[in-house]
């Protein structure tokens, strides 16, 4: 873990910077993201007041998060994205952006939902080690040939 982590609220800034590292991350180039629509993606969540966290360590912008409040089924938080650049995987980066958002959405909500590619077994497990649960899977909800796997967790009881 990097005792040097901060997790701070993205800024218009920060688009930019982590576009240009998330478009070299195979998972978003499976999905077809370019540096171009990953900015035009944050500054619409950011002007719909959604969460957005960036996470900066030994360099800015090496992790971040998004969440939208009351975006799973109008009533619990979603979590749309989160990723680490690649040199800093494994490094507690993930954790500590997921713990942020989680503490961040329960304003809005007692749960929070996402979806993981049925591919990405990392990512499976990484959640399922913070206590989430598969709850269902949506077949080629956003490429043909991908299942969405839909994981939730309780934030806290009601």
């Amino acid at each position: 873990m990097n005792p040097n982590l901060t997790i701070r609220p993205m800024t218009s800034e920060d688009f930019a910077p982590l576009a240009t590292w998330m478009v070299t991350v195979p998972l978003w180039q499976r999905y077809g993201l370019t540096a171009e629509r990953a900015v035009i993606n944050f500054a619409k969540a950011a002007e719909q007041g959604e969460v957005l966290v960036t996470a900066d360590g030994d360099v800015p912008c090496c992790g971040f998060a998004w969440a939208i409040p009351k975006g799973a089924f109008g009533r619990s938080a979603y979590l749309r994205l989160i990723g680490v650049r690649p040199d800093y995987a494994g490094a507690g980066v993930g954790s500590r952006l997921l713990t942020y958002v989680e503490e961040a959405v329960l304003q809005y909500s007692s749960e929070l939902f996402l979806l993981v590619s049925d591919f990405n077994h990392e990512a499976q497990r990484f959640y399922q080690r913070h206590g989430y649960t598969q709850v269902g899977a949506i077949d080629g909800y956003v490429l043909p040939d991908v299942v969405e796997l839909l994981f939730w967790r309780r934030l806290r009881p009601r």
